[in-house]
């Protein structure tokens, strides 16, 4: 008689073989398909440096007129203030609030001569008159002068008279004379003699002592394209009758002493 063999003999088998086969299967990657491929690590890159343009590039100059009228006593005024406008920089802030201060600042004085009229009036009306040009080349040195006439009710004549700002626009602050030349040097001798030299040929009653190399004789000066502008106000350097006097010194009379870091920079050969 033929005996079936157990069926439970291929259990053990079995299980066997698939252990087999994942031990196996376990250390071998799994290949990419065609379609797959590497993700790319980021790249580091460093974005171009922005340079800011020139704030002087942003803004443009206006005036900005101031008019008033008054009564007991009568007077007018008609003044110019310049206005940096089409930027809300600081810097350009900085300068609008010294240019109203600077014409303010003049009314005020002509206001309070007024005050000292007598009760009846001469004339028709006393009066204050300003107006500015600027002198400097586009860009970022703003060289301003104001020309002021008063006419104050009883006097003989109109009384003029100067006021002068550089303005370093990048920088955000004025500039003083003595920042156009070398630290140090003793700039005012030169200019003195330059302007003495200039002014004694025209002038023969020349009050020499308006010229001498003090600093509160220089005080009103511009930069121009063709040289440093001196002004003279009325009364200090010639009578009332010859006005105010004016000298421009070329820059190649002054380049042994021009900082050449300086705002004349651009003027040295």
């Amino acid at each position: 008689m033929k005996l079936n063999k157990p069926k439970w003999i291929f259990g053990p088998l079995l299980v066997s073989i698939l252990f087999t086969i994942l031990a196996c299967g376990s250390g071998t990657p799994t290949p990419l398909s065609p379609t797959d491929s590497p993700v790319p690590l980021p790249i580091e890159t460093s974005l171009p440096t922005l340079t800011q343009p020139p704030l002087y590039l942003s803004v443009t100059l206006a005036t900005v007129p101031m008019k008033e009228q008054g009564t007991s006593p009568n007077y007018t005024i008609d003044a110019q203030v310049p206005t940096l406008q089409g930027s809300y920089d600081q810097r350009v802030t900085n300068f609008n609030n010294e240019m109203n201060l600077l014409i303010q600042q003049e009314i005020s004085v002509f206001k309070d001569n007024l005050r000292e009229l007598i009760v009846t009036p001469i004339s028709k009306s006393s009066s204050f008159n300003e107006k500015f040009s600027l002198l400097s080349a586009p860009g970022n040195y703003l060289s301003l002068k104001f020309e002021i006439i008063k006419y104050i009710d009883g006097s003989a004549h109109p009384s003029t008279h100067s006021r002068t700002v550089t303005y370093n626009l990048e920088a955000g602050s004025d500039i003083s004379l003595d920042r156009l030349f070398r630290p140090g040097n003793n700039y005012l001798p030169l200019i003195s003699n330059y302007c003495l030299a200039q002014l004694s040929p025209k002038i023969p009653d020349l009050l020499t002592a308006g010229v001498d190399p003090n600093p509160d004789n220089y005080h009103e000066w511009n930069i121009t394209p063709n040289g440093l502008l001196i002004t003279f106000d009325e009364n200090q350097v010639a009578s009332y009758a010859l006005g105010p006097q004016q000298v421009v010194i070329p820059y190649t009379e002054l380049q042994t002493i021009i900082d050449p870091q300086g705002p004349l920079a651009s003027f040295l050969p």
